[in-house]
């Protein structure tokens, strides 16, 4: 006979035992990112927490029975790029070797794909690359260089050739583009002879105005004339990318929607109400690829989900593909193969391949090495509210343990999500940060608040001059409308975030009086200071959030937390990096202070070689671990194990 169902411990919410525990994030578990074909072969990075965050760069041959994978970049080197802070877009493949960037010096290497021992491709020197591409004909890498060797100016941005026949003259380069602010998507045609990328101009980010530029070249590779072809004013261009026979398609919101167009048409492949991708916050995304001549393979989000399809590039017409994931991403496709980074709501990220000849998709890689039973999982539900005249969409996760349940009548307390960016969203992928806590009797929000993508450049633009605003105003009524709806307790009411999520946190419980208590994940407290003191790429960001700097000086101090302390009466919780160049740690350590005298519950923990976002093991656990103890000390709820030991000034 089956053995009954033993029966659910009671237990107050916030208390429960989780077999989710804080090691599963980082033992086993790993980031994917940059999937590629090359030659049959694919390719990925895996951030390692277990190894210090290290990045490693993964070969996996297709070509036999059995999937044969390997480490190419041997321990301790990681490969990431420092352009535009973020990187991405850090190596390419071809002509018997692996080029790469190295994260200690920030130099490109290139390593035999049967080798062992990198050797270097440029000079030691102050200058970030990334959006390598091979230039088989010419026997040259083309990229993206960031220039940082004039202090006392900001960093320039070119269009490089590097000639690899290193003939007596060690790392000599070329430029072909010079004069923009930011460069990036160089593509070469299949015959070589154009070149197509994206430019864009201060003070614009790459979701709000790019410009599509072709080149021709002359048989050297010099760049004979270049002119626009797409993008400007008010349109984001995003991933140029060439046809197998040479005709260039590209991404366009011109009609509210990343919709994806082929060079000569104003009309969209397929006309949808979807989005084709995601703000360009590192270099070497990619959302399509193409199988052949007639057919893309592609992915697009709607209403917050992403999906993947076939598209006719002669009828226009979709074939939807049934796959279990919701988030897809990094999409690189050679033949009849597409390889790409998938995860669904019970399944974590992997690197999988779908073979259009037989319509299959195969799992090549998974970032868990750490299996979970699914019950454990609570499944995203897709919720909308209204605040004021707009509607907010965002995603509700219910707490979910097959071990436990609250005693009758009680509501768990809730957490609120603030993404980052703040231009960017949330996905219902599989993600362990929210597992964590709905396996311990939280309600999770969320919540893709006005300005996040993924809902039409109307949505994104919402946040236009309101940042500090429309953000805050939406994390609070997603909050209020939850506890309407009687799935959370409205005396724990609780808000997190980091980076800009930080700043949506951070200026919630200073200008509201919603929530009770929050965290701050290297957030921004002081809008002055960001603008004043931040990296070339996110320098004049703010403009169109918040206003012109400094014209609107009185804005920026209006809207920064740190300027109005006095109003922040609940207990609030500072993670911080101290390397961080995006949000400095003074942000947080002023705020900190301030709370301290004033006798507010307030901890403040700090990481000596973090920078901006945690990678290594113990920080992501002490980020977890301490958030709960913090937690179960300000609302009295106890712990089935106990916490970091995390010292709380103003706490009894």
């Amino acid at each position: 006979m089956p053995q009954a169902t033993p029966p659910k411990t009671i237990a107050p919410f916030g208390s429960w035992a989780s077999q989710i525990k804080a090691e599963l994030l980082t033992s086993g578990n790993v980031r994917l990112s940059e999937a590629r074909l090359f030659d049959g072969k694919a390719y990925w990075l895996e951030s390692r927490p277990a190894e210090k965050g290290r990045s490693v760069l993964v070969e996996c041959d297709l070509s036999g029975d059995r999937l044969t994978r390997r480490d190419l970049i041997p321990a301790p080197l990681s490969v990431r790029s420092k352009a535009h802070e973020y990187g991405g877009g850090v190596y390419t493949v071809g002509q018997g070797y692996v080029y790469f960037v190295l994260a200690a010096d920030q130099r490109i290497y290139r390593i035999a794909t049967g080798g062992a021992v990198p050797e270097p491709v440029t000079p030691e020197g102050p200058w970030h690359y990334a959006d390598l591409q091979l230039d088989t004909r010419r026997n040259r890498l083309i990229c993206v260089l960031e220039d940082e060797s004039e202090a006392e100016r900001e960093a320039v941005a070119r269009l490089i050739a590097i000639d690899l026949k290193q003939d007596g003259d060690f790392g000599k380069f070329t430029i072909l583009a010079e004069g923009a602010d930011f460069y990036s998507n160089p593509a070469l045609s299949p015959d070589g002879t154009q070149l197509s990328f994206l430019q864009w101009h201060h003070p614009d980010m790459p979701w709000d105005a790019t410009e599509l530029m072709l080149a021709e070249l002359d048989q050297t590779g010099a760049i004979t004339k270049a002119h626009r072809i797409a993008g400007g004013k008010r349109e984001s261009i995003f991933q140029p990318q060439w046809s197998p026979s040479g005709q260039l398609y590209y991404v366009s919101d011109k009609n509210n929607w990343w919709n994806i167009y082929r060079v000569g048409s104003d009309k969209p492949l397929w006309e949808v109400e979807a989005e084709f991708a995601t703000p360009q916050w590192v270099f070497g995304m990619s959302t399509y690829g193409f199988l052949s001549e007639e057919r893309i393979f592609c992915t697009y989000t709607r209403d917050g989900r992403w999906q993947l399809a076939l598209l006719d590039l002669n009828t226009g017409k979709p074939q939807l593909l049934e796959h279990t994931g919701c988030d897809f991403e990094s999409i690189s496709c050679a033949g009849n193969l597409a390889l790409f980074i998938s995860s669904g709501a019970a399944d974590f990220p992997a690197v999988a391949m779908y073979q259009a000849d037989v319509g299959r998709f195969t799992t090549i890689a998974s970032s868990s090495a750490a299996p979970v039973d699914t019950a454990w999982f609570s499944h995203a539900q897709p919720i909308s509210f209204r605040e004021n005249d707009r509607v907010v969409h965002a995603f509700y996760y219910p707490p979910c343990n097959p071990q436990y349940s609250a005693p009758a009548g009680e509501k768990p307390p809730l957490i609120v999500f603030g993404h980052g960016g703040p231009t960017g969203a949330t996905s219902a992928g599989l993600n362990l940060k929210v597992q964590f806590w709905t396996s311990r009797g939280f309600a999770i929000l969320d919540v893709n608040y006005s300005g996040s993508t993924g809902y039409g450049r109307e949505y994104r633009d919402r946040l236009q001059d309101n940042w500090g605003i429309l953000d805050v105003e939406d994390v609070c009524a997603g909050a209020e409308y939850l506890v309407q709806q009687g799935l959370a307790d409205p005396g724990r009411l609780l808000i997190k975030g980091g980076s800009a999520g930080g700043y949506t946190v951070l200026a919630a419980l200073t200008f509201h009086t919603t929530f009770s208590a929050g965290a701050s994940h290297y957030g921004i407290g002081d809008l002055s200071t960001l603008a004043r003191d931040t990296h070339k790429f996110e320098s004049r960001y703010l403009d169109k959030l918040v206003g012109p700097w400094p014209e609107a000086t009185e804005v920026y101090r209006e809207r920064s937390p740190i300027n109005h302390i006095e109003q922040l009466d609940c207990p609030v919780i500072f993670f911080q990096g101290l390397q961080d160049k995006v949000v400095p740690p003074n942000q947080a350590e002023t705020m900190v202070t301030a709370l301290r005298e004033r006798g507010i519950p307030v901890a403040y923990i700090t990481f000596e070689d973090e920078g901006h976002g945690f990678r290594a093991a113990s920080s992501i656990r002490m980020a977890l671990e301490g958030e709960l103890e913090f937690y179960s000390r300000i609302f009295g709820f106890a712990l089935p194990e106990p916490g970091p030991g995390i010292h709380v000034d103003n706490l009894p």
